[in-house]
């Protein structure tokens, strides 16, 4: 079990280089929130990204993600000895998130990939952004999935109902989400879930 929560936070961190590789260009951050309304801005802010970056992204992702996978799915077996139901929960959410999350980063890197590939051309950002927009359910499955594994973990450690202390309830996803989500760090989630399995791997 610790093998399989140290593997799980070298994953998490892994995912969180693959993100900054979206989300970052030789130049720096991506103010992607102000390209996508902008196409002008749009293009601007893609000419300097490289080819190469989207594709190792997804190549690395999908490995990062099969490597926390295995944490998720062994607490959701730890999980096993407390409470049966609270194990069922977390394993199917789990499966949720692990299977709409790889699709979903997959997607992610395609779409950077197909902008860049086209030229940044009008053409290429409507291309892009529509192929996002009609897969974005995998988005939307997926954190939903992981929501309710975390929560489910969070409720059973508060509520005393395992052998962790009541306090190590802030190794979650869910409190460190809200304490990271007041920074400007890159990668938020893979940040969380990194320090989350670091935690229970001193812990459990």
């Amino acid at each position: 079990m610790k093998m399989v929560l140290l593997i799980a936070c070298a994953g998490h961190v892994l995912c969180g280089i693959c993100d900054c590789l979206l989300g970052y260009s030789p130049s720096g951050r991506l103010d992607l929130k102000s390209a996508l309304k902008d196409p002008v801005k749009m293009r601007t802010t893609f000419e300097d990204m490289p080819l190469k970056w989207p594709l190792i992204s997804i190549i690395l992702g999908v490995y990062a993600i099969t490597a926390f996978g295995f944490g998720y799915l062994g607490l959701s077996r730890w999980m096993e000895d407390y409470s049966k139901i609270a194990s069922v929960i977390m394993y199917i959410s789990a499966v949720f998130f692990l299977i709409s999350i790889v699709v979903h980063h997959i997607i992610c890197g395609l779409v950077e990939w197909l902008y860049v590939r086209m030229g940044r051309t009008d053409e290429a950002r409507t291309v892009a952004l529509e192929f996002q927009m009609k897969t974005i359910a995998t988005m939307f499955v997926g954190y939903l999935g992981l929501v309710i594994y975390v929560i489910t973990l969070f409720v059973m450690v508060v509520m005393g109902r395992t052998t962790l202390p009541v306090w190590t309830c802030i190794f979650n996803t869910l409190p460190l989400m809200l304490l990271l989500s007041i920074t400007k760090l890159p990668a938020k989630g893979n940040i969380a879930g990194a320090i989350m399995y670091l935690g229970l791997f001193i812990f459990l």
